[in-house]
């Protein structure tokens, strides 16, 4: 018997998330900024969207049947919404990730059944040389075990999980004057930017000042999660995004903190980043105009780490 309001699976409740207006650090005389709250997905990030549609897209074409093994290497979000669809399907999964990302995101991988590859970093930074260690890895379990790699930076399925996302905006907002958005593989960017250029929105990349490839051509070390792996992703093609701005990632961390208190909007500090991405952009068009950004996931899992320490100085 089917009741009115019931999912018949887990999957069923990807997406439909709320944009939400802030009202408290947005200055005077910008113009407003509404926040798509991704937090609320079933691993409490927007990287659900893309397991989904990866997943799905691999059993459309014949590449994945009961019982193949799949392999991702990742910085927390996408391994966690992997494990969450491969659990609900019963897909084997094995994933690679390191220490340099939180401990929530590597025990959530764990929780849903995902072997796991932690890969060693340098004193806990993101730099470009981890994601080409973590690859290896993954090569070596693909030849093991003749496991199917997603290959979440080049695979164009992703792009039709995040549409759905700029098809949501769009419902709820209306008219978008620009679009931002923090780049880590670039399909989020990609695919919610192929819905709204079509209404005239203008489409920024951001990326933390220490790890400037789109605004410089380099990388470097930085600590901002699923952000700036040091090269321009492959599905961040020509023409996607109207300009790049670098940020400052101390900045980024020390709004996360303000979002919290003062919005209560509780995410990290990719979020953080697309907020202040969110504002400046907000300054330049000024009133009676409106900025969309998305709250990438939920600060649940960053509390291990300093970012909404107490005792921190700096956040």
């Amino acid at each position: 018997m089917n009741f009115p309001g019931v999912l018949s699976s887990p999957l069923a409740a990807i997406g439909g998330t709320p944009l939400v207006e802030l009202r408290h650090v947005v200055p005077d005389g910008a113009a407003r900024v509404l926040v798509k709250v991704e937090g609320g997905n079933p691993t409490g990030s927007y990287k659900d969207r893309m397991a989904l549609a990866i997943v799905e897209g691999a059993e459309r074409r014949g590449e994945l049947r009961p019982g193949r093994r799949l392999v991702e290497f990742t910085g927390g979000s996408t391994g966690s919404s992997l494990a969450f669809v491969c659990a609900v399907k019963g897909y084997p999964l094995s994933l690679v990730s390191s220490d340099a990302f939180s401990p929530e995101k590597l025990r959530t991988m764990r929780a849903f059944g995902a072997d796991l590859t932690v890969v060693p970093s340098e004193d806990g930074r993101i730099t470009p040389d981890l994601f080409v260690r973590m690859r290896e890895e993954v090569d070596r379990i693909v030849e093991r075990d003749r496991a199917l790699w997603t290959d979440q930076f080049r695979n164009t399925d992703a792009l039709t999980g995040y549409s759905a996302m700029g098809r949501e905006i769009l419902e709820q907002a209306g008219t978008v004057d620009a679009f931002c958005a923090a780049v880590g593989t670039g399909g989020m960017l990609h695919g919610v930017a192929a819905v709204l250029r079509g209404n005239g929105t203008r489409i920024v990349a951001l990326e933390p000042a220490s790890s400037p490839a789109l605004t410089e051509g380099r990388g470097g070390a930085h600590t901002v999660e699923g952000t700036a792996t040091g090269v321009v992703p492959p599905l961040l093609t020509p023409g996607i995004y109207d300009q790049a701005r670098a940020l400052d990632e101390p900045e980024a961390r020390r709004l996360a903190v303000r979002l919290a208190r003062e919005e209560g909007l509780f995410a990290g500090t990719s979020s953080a980043l697309n907020v202040l991405g969110a504002i400046r952009v907000a300054q330049d068009l000024g009133a009676g105009h409106t900025v969309v950004t998305v709250a990438c996931d939920t600060g649940l899992k960053y509390l291990a780490g300093p970012l909404f320490s107490p005792t921190s100085d700096e956040p």
